[in-house]
């Protein structure tokens, strides 16, 4: 059963803390090879649970030491149908692999006994096509019958919340948000941005965040940016009605654009200490945010910084 559903505990503003960038750091940092960069597909074998298992418990920990929340999250970025054939698997077996990866995070949740703050299971989902490059545009109606499908799976288990993390187009966005709703399942809205701090559809933040509230009636809980370095959209934020609706960040380490990020063979983890400072700048100027992790290039170095930067704040 779910503990968080009715009231997400991150809406009271308390710090809490997300995981990093699961994929490049096991890829770069630990040699495991990663299928279509699909982590779910290391849930069925014994050495790539006790990774990821591995990897989560190092911001379990993390979490417990700085008294911070946790948004805790499944690997199902790709387990949805359009990723099926790539990975040659069934639609049949997507389902179960969404149920297996709550089930997964809630056991490690339920291992969590030093956590005094709440520990939220958040079922990530990710965009209808390649994050970095989307190959086509997605109305809102068509992405919300393509996304109620891997959303329906995920509210039959006891996740608390659903995030659409990299989402580059605010029409799938709306698409999403309306999937979450009709299941009464609470959902975030995370956006990526190249580095002119727009959409790759050329749209800007500001106005990708009010076009998904606009059409949904401000159904997304609350929005977040991530797969972004800080320099790539801190000139975009200030003090408005769109931005006081973002109340997480998960920067990249790596300044690369998207386009450079898909062609390099070496990780580019940037530097924990100038990331963690960025964070606090832009936390000076957007007091309001509460949530705050990494993403592509980052680890557990990286949130640990972060984590030490930031908590006084919230003190």
């Amino acid at each position: 059963m779910s503990q968080y559903r009715s009231q997400l505990p991150q809406l009271s503003g308390e710090f809490f803390l997300t995981d990093a960038g699961l994929e490049t750091d096991l890829i770069f940092n630990h040699g495991i090879e990663i299928s279509e960069f699909a982590a779910h597909t290391l849930l069925p074998h014994e050495g790539g649970r006790r990774a990821l298992a591995d990897y989560l418990k190092g911001f379990i920990a993390l979490a417990g030491e700085c008294d911070a929340g946790l948004i805790l999250d499944s690997q199902t970025w790709k387990a949805h149908p359009h990723w099926a054939a790539s990975l040659g698997v069934s639609v049949m077996d997507l389902e179960a692999t969404n149920h297996e990866a709550i089930e997964f995070i809630s056991s490690l949740r339920n291992e969590s006994n030093r956590n005094r703050r709440p520990i939220v299971l958040n079922g990530v989902i990710g965009p209808r096509g390649d994050a970095y490059a989307p190959e086509v545009t997605v109305a809102a109606k068509e992405a919300e019958d393509y996304h109620s499908q891997q959303i329906g799976w995920l509210s039959e288990t006891e996740v608390d919340m659903v995030t659409a993390l990299t989402f580059t187009q605010s029409d799938e966005a709306i698409g999403a948000v309306r999937a979450a709703q009709k299941v009464s399942l609470p959902v975030v809205v995370s956006f990526t941005v190249e580095t002119d701090g727009r959409l790759p559809t050329g749209q800007s933040l500001g106005e990708a965040i009010r076009a998904v509230d606009e059409a949904t009636a401000g159904g997304a809980a609350y929005f977040m940016v991530n797969c972004a370095h800080p320099d790539h959209f801190v000139s975009e934020l200030r003090d408005s009605d769109w931005a006081r609706r973002i109340r997480g960040l998960r920067c990249n380490a790596s300044r690369k654009s998207h386009a450079e990020l898909d062609q390099c063979t070496a990780l580019d983890d940037g530097n924990p200490e100038e990331l963690a400072s960025q964070y606090t700048a832009i936390l000076s100027t957007m007091p309001w945010l509460n949530v705050f992790g990494g993403c592509c290039g980052t680890d557990l170095r990286h949130v640990t910084r972060i984590a030490h930067t930031v908590k006084g704040r919230f003190a």
